[in-house]
């Protein structure tokens, strides 16, 4: 009759908890997707350039190419740590907050200034918008449990895509079939950004964080990926029941016992790992060739086809087939530990020969295809890149990880840019600098990676029969798939000698015995 009398109470309260918290996250997500698809929203973004440009502001292509752009690199690598740590000390929201008012002075400046200072100012904004992406992207994964991260991470980067391409889509017909200006081109993306802003401000305040605010049961610390081991997390972090070697009220020892550190330590552990390595040492150079090419192109159309501009269905286009290509990404599987380095070596040469094709040919529509394709080819290898990184770590170790990678690749823009473009290095024309940024890049990867792998780098020197697949070792592109097949080549000889040596020790086996002669036949016929 008790049991009766329970249950006919819970019932009048109303609907479970779990049912009730269900709800709530879903709706949570659902609004945290519709803010990043309005926050997206700026159809003049891809006409920025051009308007600069425009007799309406009549700046020079020098002042843009050499003064105004390089201050967007600058003002990202300065505020990128800050921030980062910021996002997870004051739970995402704040961050988000300083993201929309950053857009939102991004375009007054734009629409309102005149000076070179001014637009220089307007930069500064810019890279302080780009680094607040990092809150939106980690906002979602404290909003559901670690079972559902796969399913909402895809929903909130399908929502910023499809804001990018409806974006850039209304921009082009306001400007091909509207015959509407620049300016109110910009007006319009101001509407959208105060929108935005005013959305940031309906966030729901998340109640735990990765680094600062660990509010979570023991499940949740677990990785998201099926059949982890005990994270990294639970093993870096004392036992409470334990004493501590120095004084317990100790500031110093308090620190040096923190979470942050001591996953700061475990990444010099984890990267010692080759796949990892590897991946991580992709994501910094090729970003930045990314990256680069994504700030100069706009003003390398200019260049080559002034008359007309097709900005905005070029950048939907590009998106578009981005979105395809990370889809199709999810889908390969191979074995990474033996193919990885052959794969980031073809795609790499690829990027290569478009990027020359594209710095050195004065069709507009070939300009186009070429941005387009290295576009897909980059968003195809990201989220492989993403995988192979986070597989084998916490998703504490995995934020922390690409906020170095991130960090490091921010640097290295910023190397180039001082050198290349910036009116106090050698301030290059853009058709010099889509060629030179991209190329020395991958040069700079060519020579990185067998400092990495000197085992391999050791016998692929060693090897008498080397492949070339070019004439010339100093073209970039050659050089990268050149290096990476006989690299690759001299991987699975080492790997062969390895399971042959391994399986022979395994005695009364006659099927071993072939199976490691065949392996030493193959690495003979290479």
């Amino acid at each position: 009759m008790a049991v009766s009398a329970s249950e006919a109470l819970a019932s009048s309260k109303g609907p479970p908890v779990e049912a009730t918290e269900a709800r709530k996250w879903k709706w949570a997500v659902i609004f945290l997707c519709f803010y990043g698809f309005m926050s997206s929203m700026k159809p003049g973004e891809s006409f920025m350039t051009p308007y600069l440009l425009s007799p309406e502001k009549n700046f020079t292509k020098q002042q843009v190419t050499n003064e105004i752009i390089p201050v967007l690199t600058y003002s990202y690598m300065a505020v990128l740590v800050p921030i980062f740590l910021l996002t997870d000390l004051l739970r995402y929201k704040p961050v988000l907050i300083v993201q929309g008012l950053s857009h939102l002075i991004i375009w007054l400046i734009l629409l309102l200034g005149t000076s070179l200072l001014q637009m220089q100012l307007m930069e500064f904004f810019f890279g302080i918008s780009m680094a607040c992406r990092v809150a939106y992207s980690s906002y979602i994964f404290s909003l559901v449990s670690p079972g559902l991260y796969q399913r909402v991470a895809g929903y909130s980067r399908t929502s910023v895509l499809l804001g990018v391409f409806t974006s850039s889509v209304l921009g082009q017909l306001c400007v091909s079939l509207g015959n509407i200006s620049y300016y109110m081109l910009n007006l319009i993306s101001l509407g959208f950004v105060s929108f935005g802003m005013l959305l940031s401000f309906c966030l729901p305040w998340p109640k735990r964080s990765l680094f600062f605010n660990p509010l979570r049961n023991r499940k949740e610390r677990e990785p998201a990926a099926s059949g982890g081991t005990k994270s990294e997390l639970d093993k870096m972090k004392p036992k409470e029941s334990e004493p501590s070697s120095g004084a317990p009220t100790c500031s110093t020892s308090r620190w040096k016992d923190s979470v942050f550190v001591q996953m700061l330590l475990e990444v010099g552990n984890v990267v010692r790992r080759p796949n990892l390595r590897l991946w991580s040492i992709w994501w910094i150079f090729n970003s930045t060739g990314y990256y680069l090419v994504l700030f100069y192109v706009h003003i390398l159309w200019n260049t080559v086809y002034p008359d007309t501009v097709n900005n905005g269905g070029v950048e939907a286009a590009s998106t578009l087939l981005s979105a395809m290509m990370s889809f199709l990404a999810g889908y390969v599987k191979v074995r990474w530990n033996i193919f990885s380095e052959l794969l980031i070596g073809v795609i790499t040469a690829l990027q290569g020969g478009l990027l020359l094709i594209m710095g050195t040919t004065n069709n507009i529509w070939v300009c186009y295809l070429t941005y387009v394709l290295f576009r897909g080819f980059y968003q195809f290898l990201v989220p492989i890149a993403t995988f192979q990184i986070a597989s084998s770590l916490t998703r504490e170790l995995c934020a922390l990880m690409f906020g170095i990678n991130t960090f490091l690749g921010t640097i290295l823009k910023s190397i180039f840019n001082l050198i290349f473009s910036d009116k106090r290095g050698l301030a290059l024309d853009v058709h010099s600098q889509v060629q030179q940024s991209f190329h020395t890049s991958e040069d700079t990867v060519t020579l990185s990676l067998p400092l990495y792998y000197p085992v391999f780098s050791i016998h692929i020197r060693a090897s008498p029969r080397p492949t070339y697949l070019f004439s010339s070792s100093s073209d970039s592109a050659g050089s990268a798939v050149l290096t990476c097949c006989c690299r690759w080549r001299g991987f699975l000889s080492l790997n062969y000698k390895s399971a042959s040596s391994s399986l022979r020790d395994q005695p009364d086996r006659l099927q071993v015995s072939r199976v490691c002669h065949r392996m030493e036949t193959f690495e003979d016929q290479m």
